[in-house]
């Protein structure tokens, strides 16, 4: 079977309903919809979650949680995926690896308020990494590995 020669089975889909289209074709006049009221017209009816009157599902259950509309939001690296880039030739281990060296290796898509680096996997390679925050575990397997890891200031706080 190949892509081009996938088909819907036969009577699938059907011929659409030309509607308003004169008395003889049996969907003329009213096309099919009554006679007047809210349901006659165009996006009429009652909406979806509608109860008939009784209080509604989402009116019933309890507000819970919210959210901070300023939390900061970062970007996670590994170490296995940093490793993999070296060992692909996308990160140049000469150069200290910042947010723009991330995203020319394909590591990371948008930086938003910064990268955070996290020690799953392991490095081999000894890296300069310049990122907003790092886990104990990640700075410790960097150093082990010859490089360093330099906490560069993160997003501001809104208190500040």
């Amino acid at each position: 079977m190949k892509l081009n020669e996938l088909r819907d089975n036969p009577g699938a889909r059907g011929p659409r309903k030309r509607l308003g289209r004169g008395m003889g074709s049996g969907l003329g006049k009213t096309s099919g919809k009554g006679h007047k009221g809210a349901k006659a017209r165009a996006g009429g009816g009652k909406p979806a979650y509608f109860e008939g009157g009784q209080m509604p599902l989402y009116r019933r259950l309890p507000k819970r949680g919210f959210n901070n509309i300023f939390r900061a939001d970062y970007v996670v690296v590994n170490l296995d995926s940093l490793q993999k880039a070296v060992d692909a030739g996308r990160i140049d281990t000469a150069q200290p690896v910042d947010a723009a060296a991330l995203v020319a290796a394909g590591l990371v898509g948008n930086p938003r308020d910064g990268i955070r680096l996290l020690g799953r996997g392991s490095l081999q390679a000894a890296l300069t990494i310049e990122v907003v925050g790092a886990s104990a575990s990640a700075v410790e397997a960097v150093e082990k590995a010859g490089g360093k890891v330099n906490v560069i200031g993160g997003p501001v706080a809104a208190s500040e």
